[in-house]
């Protein structure tokens, strides 16, 4: 009735209030009626005129209560106050039901309607826009003063419970309605106004901020000023109240979460954690925020208090003890509150985001970042360590029980067993646990039941449902504040089904990626599916009508929100992996566009995502979390390749059409999938071959994004069109002259050596073709600074090597290979070798073809490569060093056996002549094949052969090849034995094959000299073997004992003969038998000692029988010592090239062993020889020395397997007994003091007994004189 007769101006509203003095009692009333009561939803036209009804009555009251006049008469005052307090009225009805919390539907479809007239389009039209801020202003007033009955403490202890996610939808409606008609700037200083000058209702104050973080991102920085001029009134006036202002404020906005503002830890260290923080200045202000602090201690939840114990403001030296106190008050406060520095986690998140966490889950997270730590490094964390001494309640407790949850155990040990079994050597893990533990696993592979953490709980996925689809909705017809909003309470909702805290923000979270762990929990795989399938939605209705760069933010504001769970992100980037690498073919375009615009905004948000460490590790640090995802796109068969470029292109074309500058775009193309398109859109389309700068191609090059978006959305296109769009486009060119975005020729082989040839998309003849386009036009060409080669032909075959090499390397570790390789399926590797084989013959003929006299050869070139790839292993002693290094000897002999052998010899044409030079390669034999030998001492008859037939196919380039093979071999003779050896130990192998290759070369019936004196040998040795006396060859030493080797090893040999033949060789009648038998008995202890490390009872017995027989002979001569003194020069020397310098190290060992299987009258002759008494007691501590170092672990394993000889420590000690007996009973003669104080004091630190009984010796009545 009133609205009838204010419409048709019979009687106006503003008359019927001045005139009625009992207006305000039922004009309030009957408008709480009118907004509570609900028109049937048919009537559309009875709903607008509710509308009406009630913004004409609110435009009266609004006038009349807030337009200001010069000269109000006493009349318009008392009718200002009266709307005044009418509207009042209306709004505490509204505060009464959200404070209240009447949530009787009436009342909540009342309040919401009374909301919705605070809008400027509704009162707006009768009242001037200043009286609708004055109105504005007033009503945000009173509702952050509305019945102040909570104290500050109570803020403090309550405000996790009030942040936007929590908060009614009623009480952050309005405060959305009220803020509309200011700016965020204004807002703030309103609202620092109302603090200063009213008692506020503090959980009004905090949502009403929350509200504008969450609604407005320009309100972060000016939430940073306001909080800045807090802090330097309340330090500089020492104003308590503006300090407690600031920490509530800040507080509140770390709550919202990192997207929203930053963590209260990082606000709280970047205000008072520096020398220069406002505390800083004075001690009275440092003593002002501690006691504030301490104030504090008895309301605080315990995240704040573990804040600022483990990030403490910044105090002098000389007041430390002020923070000492604080510290020791807020640890007792933490005890009170059952969560004492005990029960603390390891690695305990100090974020402010949510309420502490429960211990047994903060244990989990902790059992996580050691697991995690402990893949990285190989090694048990120190804080774990620690907390095993110093916090073993909490270890004992707390974090074993979170460690040994029974589960069933992976056939292939992880990560978790690793750690676990590394504790249990380490005796950190109490026997009786390790057991039950064990136990209980085993007890749930039998019963076969795979346990699933379900939440049991369906109502939180409901919620997320609806939510994440209102979300889809707001995304075409919302506006920003609603997407915030609604983002932040999903955030809510995934807090509760993750209930996973975010990690400390001092640095970038690493997730661990089990690339072959089962699924997560039922309930979080279905939530991470929904989430990927809500966002694929999004981007298809959001790209209906809008191209990336017209849309809103929505997508980075969306994956924003999903970096702060970690245990969320955890389970999402292993969905990820798993659609990725496994389940890609049930992908259709809409998912494969999706997932492409979600890797985008992960590689955009790469500074606040998180890194992601591999299980498997393909490389040794962790990468960014888009970098880990492209490794899971494989481009090894032909359908592969068609996904994963699908899924790059969409990616590409995403990220260059989201923006329209090349610096704004280089933020949103992953680098990582804008590579894999260099490698898969030539290879796949040929036309893309040619390079940007040909005729034809850059006039071509399109500038338009509209066009790329369309073709790639465009259903009727086909990827290949798509892709040759996206290829000449000009900003995909643009990126290709940035460094991080071009595609290396290293990362370019790598990716062709991982090609399965039987499933590649080329067949045999165009791969062949492509491969060459790609190495002679491409690559060769191309700047090294564009990782080409430069035109430098050695640098292209350089790359090509050590990819051949890495590819053999790192297949046995490769994550790929171990999920691609089946049997009869081979790589690219034949068709890269055929390459390297191309290139290296153009390499030979162009230097043949020079005319400088003495050329670098190819050889020499090889040799280099080895020799620096031989450097970069060789980075410490240890075991896996030395395993690396005879991996890649290994390596390097099969790609070396796939090359021309003449190759590896220079020849030199100085001088108008034509030579053999071999240096190079005795440097190459002497200092790396060496060590790769098996057994010992021998290389293999493949690798030797091919040195012999380069030296032969050399020779014919020179004018007298007999004359230059002849030469070279006595070079080999005496500067590589190791070669020498190896020849002798497979010439009856070798020989037909030289032979018939000499026949061919030089049409000669017999090889050249040096050769076939190999062969006079083997003759002689036969001989002796079989009783005959032949002539001694002209032969040298070493070549005349490795051939009798090669005979007594290779035949059954008796014992009798092998004496006679001994006999014959006396040393007493000729010193170079002498040589020979002391080279004979290096050859023989050397394959002694390759029994005690891989025993074999046979060879161990002969190899034992050998040595005791030339012993027998050679102990009267001193000479048989000095193969075991390996720094001593001697015409013995050259067996120190034979063997590895790991394996001269155990020589002594190999001594030891051996004189405690002699006789004791043959000990006795030992003893009286010239210098053995030294030889010994040095090869004894030697051994000793490595003993103690524990490099005879491995003698003894697998000498105690066979039971063949004693144990080390057993050997060890009847050794140091028959050397103590030894000087006892030996003339001083035989040592002299010099020697004597050797001995002693290498003796002191090792044996001071044995240093003892040296000691006795050095006694003055001694009658010697030592003049030497």
């Amino acid at each position: 009735m009133v609205y009838y007769l204010h419409s048709y101006n019979i009687l106006n509203l503003k008359y019927i209030l001045e005139s009625d003095e009992e207006v305000r009692s039922w004009l309030v009333s009957q408008l709480r009626l009118l907004c509570g009561w609900r028109p049937p939803q048919e009537e559309e036209e009875t709903k607008q005129l509710q509308q009406k009804v009630l913004s004409s009555v609110v435009g009266v009251l609004v006038g009349a209560g807030f337009e200001l006049r010069r000269d109000p008469a006493a009349a318009d005052r008392r009718l200002s106050l009266l709307c005044c307090s009418i509207l009042d009225d209306l709004l505490f009805w509204v505060l009464d039901i959200v404070d209240e919390s009447l949530m009787l539907e009436s009342a909540e479809a009342g309040a919401e309607l009374w909301i919705q007239i605070f809008d400027a389009s509704l009162c707006g039209v009768s009242v001037s826009a200043d009286c609708l801020q004055r109105f504005f202003k007033h009503s945000l007033t009173q509702t952050l003063t509305y019945k102040p009955r909570l104290k500050v403490s109570d803020a403090i202890t309550l405000q996790n419970e009030w942040t936007f996610a929590k908060a009614s939808r009623l009480l952050t409606s309005l405060f959305r309605q009220l803020a509309v008609v200011f700016s965020v700037e204004q807002l703030l200083r309103h609202l620092q106004q109302v603090l200063e000058t009213h008692e506020v209702n503090w959980k009004h104050v905090l949502c009403f901020l929350s509200t504008l973080l969450v609604y407005y991102q320009c309100a972060q920085p000016s939430l940073k000023e306001l909080l800045s001029r807090l802090l330097n009134s309340a330090f500089e006036g020492y104003d308590l109240e503006n300090l407690i202002t600031a920490f509530l404020l800040a507080r509140q906005g770390g709550l919202e979460g990192p997207g929203i503002f930053p963590s209260y830890s990082d606000w709280f260290k970047m205000s008072f954690g520096g020398g220069s923080s406002y505390h800083a200045s004075s001690k009275k202000s440092l003593v002002f925020l501690l006691k504030f602090l301490s104030d504090l201690v008895p309301f605080e939840p315990p995240q704040y208090l573990k804040v600022h114990i483990l990030h403490p403001p910044y105090v002098p030296v000389k007041h430390r003890s002020l923070l000492m106190e604080y510290v020791s008050l807020a640890k007792t406060r933490l005890a009170d509150l059952k969560e004492s520095v005990e029960d603390m986690g390891l690695y305990e998140d100090v974020s402010a985001a949510g309420t502490s966490v429960q211990p047994q889950c903060q244990a989990a997270q902790d059992v996580d970042k050691a697991v995690s730590l402990f893949e990285s490094t190989g090694r048990i964390s120190a804080t774990v360590m620690e907390a095993s001494i110093f916090r073993r309640p909490y270890f004992l407790t707390r974090f074993l029980p979170a460690l040994l949850t029974p589960r069933v155990l992976p056939v292939k040990v992880d990560a978790r067993m690793s750690f676990i079994e590394a504790l249990k050597k380490a005796d950190k893990i109490p026997a009786a646990q390790y057991s039950s533990y064990m136990e209980s696993c085993q007890k749930q592979r039998q019963q076969n039941m795979n346990a699933t953490c379900s939440d049991g709980n369906d109502d939180p996925l409901e919620v997320l449902k609806v939510q994440l689809q209102e979300f889809a909705e707001l995304v075409v017809d919302g506006n920003d504040g609603d997407m915030s909003a609604q983002l932040s309470r999903i955030s809510h909702t995934l807090s509760v089904i993750f209930p996973g805290r975010p990690d400390d923000p001092i640095g970038q979270k690493v997730i661990s990626l089990h690339t072959d762990a089962p699924p997560s929990s039922e309930l979080h795989v279905k939530v991470v599916n929904m989430i990927l399938r809500n966002f694929c939605q999004c981007l298809l209705n959001s790209s209906k009508s809008n191209p990336p760069n017209k849309q809103s933010p929505w997508a980075s504001r969306f994956v924003s929100a999903l970096l702060g769970n970690t245990q969320l992100l955890s389970s999402l980037i292993h969905r990820l992996w798993d659609l990725l690498h496994n389940q890609w073919l049930s992908l259709n375009a809409a998912h494969i566009l999706g997932l492409a615009a979600f890797l985008v905004h992960l590689y955009s948000l790469v500074s606040r995502g998180p890194l992601v460490q591999l299980v498997l590790p393909i490389r040794l640090e962790p990468v960014p979390a888009e970098e880990a995802l492209s490794l899971a796109l494989s481009c090894s068969t032909h359908a592969n390749m068609l996904f994963c470029a699908r899924l790059c292109v969409a990616a590409v074309c995403y990220g260059i059409c989201r923006e329209d500058s090349l610096p704004q775009q280089q933020d949103c193309i992953p680098h990582s999938l804008y590579k894999k398109l260099l490698y898969l859109i030539p290879r796949l389309l040929p036309e893309a071959r040619g390079t940007v700068a040909d005729a034809g191609l850059s006039e071509q090059l399109e500038e338009k994004q509209t066009g790329l978006w369309s073709s790639i959305t465009d259903s009727n296109n086909t990827w290949r069109k798509t892709a040759w769009h996206l290829w000449r486009n000009a900003a995909f060119q643009q990126l290709r002259q940035i460094p991080q975005y071009q595609l290396l020729f290293s990362e370019w082989l790598a990716n062709e050596l991982r090609v399965l040839r039987s499933e590649d998309a080329l067949p045999d003849a165009e791969r062949q073709e492509y491969q060459q386009w790609a190495c002679m036009e491409l690559y060769l060409t191309r700047p090294e600074k564009q990782g080409g080669c430069g035109g430098d032909m050695k640098n292209l075959c350089s790359h090509l090597l050590n990819a051949i090499m890495d590819q053999q390397l790192s297949s046995w570790q490769s994550l790929e290979a171990q999920q691609h390789r089946v049997p009869g399926r081979g790589t690219c590797l034949p068709d890269i070798l055929s390459r390297l084989q191309e290139l290296v013959y153009e390499m030979d003929m162009m230097e043949r073809s020079g005319s400088h006299g003495s050329r670098a050869g190819v050889g020499d070139f090889l040799f280099e490569v080895l020799f620096q790839r031989c450097s970069s292993t060789v980075t410490s002693q240890s075991i896996s060093t030395d395993v690396s290094l005879q991996r890649l000897l290994h390596t390097w002999n099969r790609v070396l056996l796939a090359l021309p052998a003449v190759l590896l010899i220079k020849v030199n044409t100085d001088g108008g002549g034509t030579t053999l030079s071999c240096n190079r390669l005795i440097e190459h034999i002497n200092q790396h094949q060496r060590k790769a030998c098996s057994p010992a001492g021998v290389l293999s008859c493949k690798i030797t052969a091919h040195f012999l037939r380069g030296l032969l196919g050399a020779s014919v380039r020179c004018g007298q090849p007999t004359y230059e093979v002849n030469k070279a071999w006595s070079q080999i003779s005496v500067q590589c034995p190791v070669l020498l050896i190896s020849t002798v130990h497979w010439w009856q192998r070798l020989r037909p094959v030289l032979l018939s290759l000499w026949r061919r070369l030089c049409d000669e019936q017999t090889l050249p000299e040096q050769l076939q004196l190999l062969t006079e040998c083997q003759h002689w040795a036969c001989s002796l073997e079989k009783g005959q006396l032949l002539q001694m060859p002209p032969a040298a030493a070493l070549l005349l004992a490795a051939s009798l080797h090669r005979v007594w090893r290779g035949c059954e040999a008796n014992k009798q003969s092998f004496k006679a033949a001994l006999n014959f060789l006396r040393p007493d009648r000729d010193s170079k038998y002498r040589q020979v038998l002391v080279f004979l008995l290096f050859l023989c202890v050397n394959d002694h000692l390759t029994t005690l490390l891989y025993p074999q009872e046979r060879s161990y017995e002969e190899g034992r029988a050998l040595c005791t027989e030339l012993l027998a002979v050679l102990m009267d001569s001193p000479d048989w010592l000095l193969i075991f003194k390996s720094s001593e020069q001697s015409i013995y020397q050259s067996v120190t090239m034979v063997t590895s310098d790991d394996f001269t190290k155990l020589m002594p060992w190999a001594f030891c062993s051996l004189l405690l299987l002699q006789s004791a009258e043959l000990l006795q002759r030992a003893v009286r020889c010239p210098g053995f008494l030294h030889t010994a007691i040095v090869c004894y501590l030697s051994m000793l020395q490595l003993f103690l170092e524990g490099n005879t672990q491995s003698l003894d394993t697998e000498s105690s397997k066979k039971q063949l000889v004693a144990e080390p420590s057993h050997i060890l000690g009847r050794t140091k007994q028959f050397l103590l007996r030894a000087i006892s009973q030996t003339p001083l003669t035989l040592l002299s003091s010099g020697q004597l104080r050797q001995l002693e004091s290498l003796s002191a630190e090792l044996d001071p007994e044995l240093a003892a009984a040296l000691s006795v010796q050095l006694e003055p009545s001694s009658p010697e004189m030592d003049f030497l």
